[in-house]
């Protein structure tokens, strides 16, 4: 089994999200003990953002893209190889001005790909190509933007943009794990926050486990 671990908070010590991330991958490998991590810090392996020539690139048909072309899309094609080839995904990140941090948006920006991530059917329709694995997204927010809870609930544009830019991909049955309110003065209330999402995280832990080792009979 191999899973796609991504961290996009910039911050290199004291990231809620990302200790979050690494509870869950903990719990993930003490029930698989063959677990291959693909691991990424967007904070660190900074994701290029899109270019003219990128763009030029992508929508040459490959057998026509020059080796110039080809070293632009180097980068991109290797990332959708590694995304496609996984099993699993986890995504971690905080929410920064109501949406993902910019290095999230530019590891998407390279992740949706012709021919790649999602095909164009005859018909003008789109195919997304992530049909098998299971995804997690961990998001931390430091204001509740729960529906029906917070008068922030029409702010959150970080939910609807990774759901549908997934979808696009394939990925129709994302988990979201949301931890929020912590920007929450009162510590037992951020402790009580913290441990309901630690609880989330081992039932989903336990849940691929178990799915993992089911086998289709032949």
């Amino acid at each position: 089994m191999r899973v796609m671990h991504v961290d996009a908070s910039p911050k290199r010590v004291g990231s809620t999200s990302k200790l979050l991330s690494a509870y869950f991958i903990a719990q993930l490998q003490k029930g698989m003990t063959d677990l291959e991590v693909d691991y990424i810090d967007t904070s660190i392996q900074t994701p290029p953002h899109l270019t003219h020539d990128f763009i030029e690139a992508m929508y040459t048909p490959a057998t026509l893209r020059s080796r110039a072309m080809q070293a632009t899309l180097s980068y991109s094609d290797n990332l959708c190889a590694r995304l496609l080839m996984s099993d699993m995904l986890v995504f971690a990140m905080p929410m920064y001005n109501f949406s993902m941090p910019s290095s999230f948006k530019a590891l998407i920006d390279n992740l949706v790909r012709p021919d790649l991530t999602f095909c164009i059917n005859k018909d003008g329709s789109t195919s997304g190509k992530l049909t098998h694995q299971r995804m997690l997204f961990i998001t931390t927010r430091g204001a509740d933007f729960r529906v029906g809870i917070s008068p922030w609930s029409n702010m959150d544009a970080l939910t609807p943009a990774l759901k549908s830019s997934f979808s696009f991909m394939g990925g129709d049955a994302p988990i979201f794990v949301d931890v929020q309110p912590l920007d929450n003065h009162n510590p037992i209330e951020r402790h009580e926050v913290l441990a309901q999402a630690y609880l989330k995280l081992d039932a989903i832990a336990l849940q691929w486990i178990a799915n993992s080792r089911y086998v289709l009979p032949a």
